[in-house]
């Protein structure tokens, strides 16, 4: 039996869903929420963490706990209060001259991050591209 091309395309877009929304072998949790929130989006909840710890690191009980208590409430608030592209991938701050004034132009992070260095098995946190924010106590 012949497939439709409507069977076809939905085929396809599963595959591709399932490229992205699977963390690669050896990439860190950061890595993967920066990958998976760039390919969907952000829906206010811990759902690709939660995907990462049951696919990667299932015995990370408490991750969930530890990434909201440095306020990561959802995914993408993980990659803004929990953790950081790190120092070594921002843009330098600089001085230029504009109509005879001097303006300071200040270190940015990556527009998009380079790919993840990897962490070992289990793991659940961040590979050298980033940084941990720690807020209260040890992470």
């Amino acid at each position: 039996m012949e497939r439709s091309i409507a069977d076809e395309a939905e085929s396809y877009l599963r595959g591709l869903l399932e490229e992205w929304a699977v963390p690669q072998p050896g990439e860190c949790i950061a890595c993967y929420l920066d990958r998976a929130i760039e390919g969907s989006g952000c829906d206010g909840d811990l759902r690709f963490a939660e995907r990462y710890r049951d696919l990667v690191a299932p015995r990370a009980t408490a991750l969930l706990a530890r990434l909201e208590s440095a306020g990561g409430y959802c995914d993408c608030e993980v990659l803004v209060n929990a953790m950081q592209p790190a120092w070594h991938l921002w843009s330098t701050s600089r001085e230029i001259e504009v109509d005879g004034r001097t303006i300071v132009l200040e270190a940015e992070p990556p527009e998009s991050m380079p790919p993840c260095l990897g962490v070992r098995r289990g793991s659940t946190q961040p590979c050298r591209n980033w940084h941990r924010m720690i807020r209260r106590g040890r992470w």
